[in-house]
């Protein structure tokens, strides 16, 4: 089967003062259906640059990225906002939910932006939420529900339009350890129970250990711990 994310030979580099700062060198990395990889290393090490570049949230980069069998360098603009829409699912530290919708509503709004019914929409987040044990919370807003049920509400607008690949950058980095590991359970569960692949970015080798495969960013390389 082929894989769901296929990079090679990527590289970026930033320039300041002057001096050229290599933060990815070469970064080669394959995620196959429904796997799900702790991407490893501490702060700074350019895990969120390299998640940048597989979501196809920045240019810059050079090399091979290919998701769902398509090579972005290939797409224009409105081509990688197609591919980003249709295959990625992305969960980030702090949440960026929308303050002024309630939990429903942000897990329906990516779904009719797709192209989705209302009401298939509705349904869809309902149950997602509902998984997550939000059945109770579908019309509180955002600042209405505790940290850690701000991202399991995340975690269902991730996966609410059945990405192929869910994007996590230290999904838990924000959250005490106790709810971090309650909140990373539901994440995994959810993820393999849609059959959905994951790379997610982490400092923490304890949750990482709890991931299917995980690989550490060492001087802008992937290499296996």
């Amino acid at each position: 089967m082929n894989d769901i994310l296929k990079v090679a030979g990527l590289t970026r580099s930033f320039t300041q003062g002057g001096e050229t700062i290599e933060v990815l060198r070469g970064v080669d990395l394959t995620v196959a259906p429904g796997e799900i990889v702790a991407l490893l290393g501490p702060s700074g090490s350019g895990k969120s640059t390299l998640l940048q570049a597989v979501g196809l949230l920045e240019g810059g980069f050079d090399g091979s990225i290919r998701i769902a069998g398509e090579e972005a360098a290939r797409l224009d603009n409105d081509g990688r906002t197609r591919l980003r829409r249709d295959a990625l699912g992305f969960v980030y530290q702090f949440h960026h939910l929308l303050p002024d919708f309630n939990a429903t509503e942000n897990v329906v709004l990516p779904q009719v932006i797709r192209g989705a019914d209302m009401a298939s929409a509705q349904a869809r987040a309902q149950l997602l939420l509902s998984s997550l044990g939000l059945g109770h919370r579908l019309d509180h807003r955002p600042s209405q529900l505790s940290g850690g049920e701000q991202q399991r509400m995340a975690v269902a607008r991730a996966l609410a339009n059945r990405p192929a690949l869910v994007l996590a950058d230290e999904p838990t980095g924000n959250l005490d350890e106790r709810t971090a590991d309650v909140v990373l359970a539901e994440f995994l569960r959810l993820v393999r129970g849609e059959g959905s692949a994951a790379l997610v970015a982490t400092h923490n080798e304890r949750l990482a250990a709890k991931m299917d495969r995980v690989v550490q960013l060492q001087e802008g390389r992937l290499v296996s711990p």
